[in-house]
């Protein structure tokens, strides 16, 4: 697939846009260099509608949006301020879509110059059918651009581990609830444990606690961190040569606790929140 290229730009244009569990994240690209990113929440039907019908970026900022659409509001001031042409024809731009959630996708597949990135377009090996496509891009992405072999750590709604070898073959991986999901699961299925925000662990929590809140905390935060001290330490001795990359939305909260814990570990990972739109970027320039 090649990017559509208008005639008043001398490179091609196109949006990247993954669709996570909690949110829609943007990334405009301007051939090969990733230009700008930007998330919004979820778009509704009838927002997505609403965009196919307007031509230009101008009708954008000038449309009259319905009071309440989700992410509507944002998104047309975000495309207009990052896009140098207000002219630019809007359905002619191209959106390339990796989604992990089949409704929001559905609500896509209607939108002009759309491209649904599937498993078949990346060229790892031994991908298995069920392998998560956000997963796969992160890893090819990370591997294409920093080496193989590669391990991507995920720490987002759900944490994930992906790695493959020198010969770009998928070693496999593991999935477990991330930070937030963890907190949320005690508070909903326990009678009397109070629900907990992501937000309130500002520190790293005393191990020992003597209150209910700063025990779940504690239980949280240091199992997790010990299973992420597990698998690294296991792949690197798998790989000595290996390299790690983490991304996701608490990848900083978990980076700042393993330099508190274990700073030799921390050294060696390579941050980087947009994987997934360098796999995109590989795939789709070629």
């Amino acid at each position: 697939m090649k990017p559509y290229q208008h005639p008043t730009y001398t490179e091609n244009i196109w949006l990247a846009l993954e669709i996570g569990n909690s949110r829609l994240h943007w990334g405009l690209f301007m051939g090969k260099t990733l230009n700008h990113t930007w998330d919004t929440e979820y778009l509704s039907e009838s927002a997505i509608q609403l965009l196919a019908h307007c031509e230009t970026l101008n009708d954008l900022q000038n449309g009259e949006w319905k009071q309440g659409e989700k992410g509507v509001t944002s998104l047309p001031h975000l495309l207009s301020q990052h896009l140098l042409n207000a002219a630019l024809p809007l359905t002619a731009l191209p959106i390339v879509i990796a989604s992990v959630v089949p409704k929001q996708t559905a609500f896509w597949q209607t939108y002009p110059n759309v491209h649904v990135t599937t498993l078949d377009q990346i060229p790892l090996k031994n991908i298995y059918p069920t392998l998560g496509i956000d997963r796969a891009l992160a890893l090819w992405g990370a591997g294409m651009t920093w080496g193989f072999p590669m391990l991507v750590m995920d720490a987002g709604t759900a944490l994930t581990f992906t790695g493959a070898d020198a010969n770009q073959c998928l070693v496999g991986g593991a999935i477990l609830p991330g930070v937030g999901l963890q907190l949320a699961s005690l508070g909903q299925k326990t009678g009397q444990l109070p629900q907990l925000s992501i937000e309130a662990i500002q520190s790293l929590p005393q191990r020992f606690a003597l209150n209910t809140p700063e025990a779940i905390q504690s239980g949280v935060i240091y199992t997790l961190l010990a299973g992420i001290k597990d698998f690294l330490t296991d792949w690197w001795q798998l790989f000595p040569n290996g390299k790690v990359a983490i991304k996701g939305g608490d990848r900083t909260l978990l980076l700042n606790y393993l330099q508190a814990l274990y700073p030799e570990i921390a050294s060696l990972l390579i941050v980087e929140p947009n994987l997934i739109f360098w796999g995109m970027q590989k795939i789709v320039i070629t």
